[in-house]
């Protein structure tokens, strides 16, 4: 079985070079780089991950406890932690909390037990046992999507990242007002998370901006899941004077608020108008197409990763709360014709440095 050292000898390095570009610890010249792969592919060398981790008291692995199997959302969030965390040469193990915080505490916890060197999560509505746990055990960890409040004793020390969600929203409700409606809904996420009030906010925004006034019998709460949202939706068209327009507050609700419409035999723009938080893949694919908020779910997962190396790097570095912008999407749900452009949002995210 080869080693370290054949692998040096074969590339001509010395074998810190090996372990440089094994473990992304120092940057290699791109020809030295390609030497050490190409003598690593030859001699068809494995490292002993296990073995270094002993040394090193590192695991180069990542705990992501997000709700990926039941939330779509998630799911291009995991794909930019996953491909960020494999170009720094790290592996991941996922867990499904389901938004759930007895099972969010567990799951954590097992992740941790597995000795993964910091955790990505996705938090609950109620995180007290998880922030119990993380802080009992100085787990470096990055919060994404959702935001947390820091305990009121301090020694917070988890990094934040998240989507812009008040301003976007309260654009998809001004929007809706433009075209005329009035009386507009919202089909919110589940209590307790930051987007629900961020979300909420937004709505309320939107609506004063437009002069419309905030009335209760048009919230409705999907609690961020499908079929929750399909009654949410039913609830608002049973009402005497039900909204002409819909928003949802993410992308689980909006299919469950389409089940509801068609269930009525109502028809997307032309007897009720819809505009969702969260993109699709395939949302341009509706008849109508949707018009939706797009968060940058990529991009929150490939942060997610680089603020918790840098947090691996400095442990004692203050806690950061990162916001990406979000795009506005103008397709035809909103009761806008195809061929209307829609001046870019100022909400909508510009090409930068990678994150």
């Amino acid at each position: 079985m080869a080693t370290m050292v054949d692998v040096a000898r074969r590339a001509g390095v010395s074998i810190a070079t090996v372990s440089h570009v094994l473990n992304a610890t120092r940057p290699v010249a791109p020809r030295t780089r390609q030497a050490v792969l190409d003598a690593i592919d030859e001699l068809d060398y494995t490292p002993n991950t296990l073995a270094r981790s002993l040394v090193t008291s590192r695991t180069r692995s990542i705990g992501l406890a997000v709700s990926a199997i039941s939330n779509p959302y998630f799911t291009e969030i995991l794909q930019g932690v996953e491909a960020r965390a494999l170009e720094h040469g790290y592996g991941l193990l996922i867990a499904d909390p389901h938004d759930d915080p007895e099972h969010e505490r567990t799951v954590v916890q097992l992740l941790h037990e597995r000795r993964v060197d910091g955790m990505i999560i996705a938090p609950s509505a109620t995180p007290d046992a998880l922030l119990h746990y993380l802080g009992q055990h100085d787990v470096p960890t990055v919060f994404l999507d959702r935001l947390v409040d820091p305990p009121a004793e301090g020694g917070f020390r988890h990094d934040q990242v998240c989507a812009e969600n008040t301003g976007p929203m309260a654009s998809l409700v001004a929007h809706l007002a433009e075209r005329g409606h009035r009386s507009i809904g919202l089909v919110a996420g589940l209590p307790g998370l930051s987007t629900t009030t961020e979300r909420t906010t937004g709505y309320r925004h939107g609506l004063a901006r437009a002069g419309l006034p905030y009335e209760e019998r048009l919230v409705a709460h999907g609690d961020s899941r499908a079929g929750t949202a399909e009654g949410a939706a039913h609830r608002l068209l049973s009402l005497g004077a039900p909204p002409s327009a819909l928003v949802t507050a993410n992308n689980a609700m909006t299919i469950g608020v389409l089940r509801a419409l068609r269930e009525r035999g109502l028809s997307v723009p032309d007897d009720l108008a819809l505009c969702c938080f969260d993109d699709f893949s395939w949302g341009d694919l509706f008849s109508p197409r949707l018009t939706v908020i797009a968060q940058p779910s990529k991009e929150i997962g490939a942060r997610a990763v680089r603020m918790l190396l840098e947090r691996l790097a400095s442990p004692h570095l203050e806690s950061r709360t990162v916001r990406l912008p979000s795009a506005f999407v103008h397709r035809t749900s909103c009761g806008c014709p195809e061929n209307h452009v829609r001046p870019e949002s100022p909400e909508a995210p510009r090409k930068g440095p990678e994150s």
